[in-house]
């Protein structure tokens, strides 16, 4: 089958290598190059325990305080609150214990195999450098305020996940440079990393490419439907591509198609920032988390990045790079001796849903198309393994993995329809 995939960050290419494995022709739509938008600034996270949603137990009291704070983890922009709120509740509704252990558990299966599941679609490109293997770290000031965030971890446990804890000296060995910040870690072997995302994503892409994938660059405006399936993609020029079948994989953007093939989804961008300091004179060997600053720290090709925060201001609006300064300001606390002359900023759209778990299905009324987005704050964790499970269903097979959490019409009695 022809199968046009609306989308060139981590989920559409991912999708794009696993269809070709089986024989499928593959037309990407997408006005962007490839590894661009989140593929390309988010945090480079490959974590099979990345499994918490965003919204955890007793949040909700913690929103208040976050607001005023300009340097904290979330800002609404005034003019959007009444936009977002209702988005915000049934947010605030995924964060009771039974919720976020049902979510928690849903997406161990996605992404515990997130490892295998990007190893052909590297080997094939030639590309395994793109992905380091030497676990991550959760860091705490110290042991006692690691106690304030015991029951997520114990929740990782629960699930199969080992965390090594780490005090002291037995931490500096492992990153000799969070000496003087941070006195107690968890070290999560299972982990990894990518040193350069977009790297990884158009490594993928241009194999696509070189095995025949075609890329129109123009922006997919809707869809010509006939007997309940898919016989075009219509393009903001007018024309209509002829395909066999369609993967909406747009990111953020993603709600309005989808809707368009009958599928209703409370998709919100939580806009995220970073900044990727060049020479930053601290060393660090794998992925960091530092947990109560709500920071990821990744050294990375281009410099050392830092990335967090959560900005609701919807799709258009300009960035506001205070938010990425405010990065900056909170890691100089984080690492004193840390250069800063130069660096750059970054802000992009997370495309997320009140669970925090993606899409990942077929919508119920129309035949021959998918839905791939949606992965929020992992999507390089959830990316490869959504390719994956994308093509078992549009070739006919059974999902390696349990779907069902993940359905797109989960929300429909929440958004009436």
């Amino acid at each position: 089958m022809r199968i046009g995939i609306i989308g060139t960050g981590i989920v559409g290419v991912s999708t794009a290598g696993w269809l070709q494995r089986d024989g499928h022709e593959v037309v990407f739509v997408d006005p962007r190059e490839a590894g661009e938008a989140c593929s390309f600034g988010n945090a480079g996270s490959i974590s099979p325990t990345a499994v918490l949603p965003v919204a955890m137990p007793g949040m909700w009291k913690k929103v208040p305080k976050w607001l005023l704070d300009p340097d904290g983890p979330l800002v609404i922009r005034t003019q959007y609150l009444p936009t977002v709120l209702p988005w915000l509740m049934r947010f605030l509704r995924h964060s009771s214990e039974a919720e976020v252990t049902r979510i928690a558990g849903a997406m161990r299966g996605l992404l515990a195999p997130v490892f295998d599941a990007y190893t052909p679609l590297l080997q094939r490109a030639g590309a395994m450098s793109m992905v380091r293997r030497n676990g991550c770290l959760y860091v705490y000031s110290s042991r006692e305020m690691a106690k304030k965030w015991a029951w997520g971890a114990n929740l990782r446990r629960g699930l199969g996940i080992e965390m090594q804890e780490l005090e002291g000296d037995a931490l500096f060995e492992l990153e000799p440079d969070l000496r003087g910040s941070f006195g107690f870690g968890q070290y999560a072997p299972e982990n990894g990393s990518t040193p350069d995302p977009s790297a990884l994503v158009k490594a993928i892409y241009a194999q696509a490419i070189k095995d025949g994938a075609e890329h129109v660059r123009h922006e997919a405006w809707g869809f010509d439907m006939k007997d309940s399936q898919v016989e075009a993609i219509r393009l903001a020029t007018g024309e209509a591509l002829p395909v066999d079948g369609v993967v909406v994989a747009a990111g953020a953007w993603s709600a309005r198609l989808a809707r368009q093939l009958g599928t209703r989804v409370p998709l919100e961008s939580q806009r995220g920032y970073h900044v990727t300091v060049e020479n930053p004179g601290v060393t660090l060997n794998r992925n960091v988390m530092a947990v109560e600053q709500n920071i990821m720290v990744n050294p990375m090709a281009m410099g050392l990045r830092l990335a967090g925060t959560v900005e609701l201001a919807g799709l258009t609006p300009p960035p506001n790079y205070d938010r990425a300064r405010s990065l900056l300001k909170v890691g100089g606390t984080m690492f004193p001796k840390m250069r800063t002359e130069k660096y750059t900023e970054w802000m992009g759209h997370r495309p997320c849903m009140p669970d925090s778990m993606p899409v990942i299905g077929a919508p119920a009324r129309v035949e021959n198309a998918w839905l791939g987005f949606g992965h929020g704050h992992v999507g390089m964790c959830g990316g490869a393994t959504t390719g994956r499970e994308l093509a078992n269903l549009i070739s006919g097979r059974a999902p390696e993995i349990d779907l069902t959490p993940f359905r797109p019409d989960r929300f429909r009695t929440l958004l009436g329809g």
